[in-house]
């Protein structure tokens, strides 16, 4: 299977690397084709500008957003890693989306009807946030992040969510409490869905 990996975090010391390398780890196990786009390592611009608008508005995209539309019409399997930084994504993952995810590419509107354009392609997201659960929950947070992220993104798009992770007070996890973590991520990686 072809899996991308589109991860955000520049501290390649964090955990966030760590649960990547579970990802590769396990994927490699796997003999799947993988390729990953680490955002901050290329560099990559999240500043969605007017240039940018003009191009989707013409149907044209720069240079290096076809770039990252062709991993992504690549693969058959995409997996998202990065933290929830201010209840969000990290300003690069969101600027990926911004530019990446365009109009034409991730979505259209046939006679005003929504349609997303990546359907067929499933998704993982693993986010580690430090917050507990309970302290979202109470806050309302977490249907706050499931709501923006999943249907407001990926599902708007046409994924097929195979799993969200949300690894609370992630600035705090023991190694014990790491270690499920990896042990839940190896589990959805081994499930027959991603080895088809």
């Amino acid at each position: 299977m072809r899996h991308l990996i589109i991860y955000a975090h520049p501290n390649e010391k964090s955990l966030n690397n760590h649960l990547l390398q579970t990802v590769i780890e396990n994927l490699e196990r796997g003999n799947h084709e993988i390729e990953i786009r680490d955002l901050n390592t290329i560099g990559f611009d999240p500043v969605f500008s007017l240039e940018d608008m003009q191009g989707q508005m013409a149907g044209k995209v720069s240079d290096d957003i076809k770039t990252e539309q062709d991993y992504i019409s690549w693969a058959e399997q995409i997996t998202f890693i990065y933290p929830i930084w201010w209840t969000g994504m990290p300003a690069i993952m969101k600027g990926y989306i911004d530019r990446v995810f365009s109009y034409g590419f991730a979505y259209r509107y046939d006679r005003g009807v929504q349609k997303g354009l990546l359907k067929g392609k499933k998704a993982v997201i693993i986010n580690t946030h430090g917050k507990s659960h309970e302290e979202y929950e109470k806050m309302g947070m977490d249907k706050a992040l499931s709501l923006t992220s999943d249907n407001g993104i990926f599902l708007y798009s046409g994924f097929e969510i195979i799993q969200h992770f949300f690894f609370d007070k992630a600035d705090k996890a023991s190694p014990e409490k790491v270690e499920i973590w990896k042990m839940q991520i190896r589990s959805t990686y081994s499930q027959s869905i991603f080895n088809l």
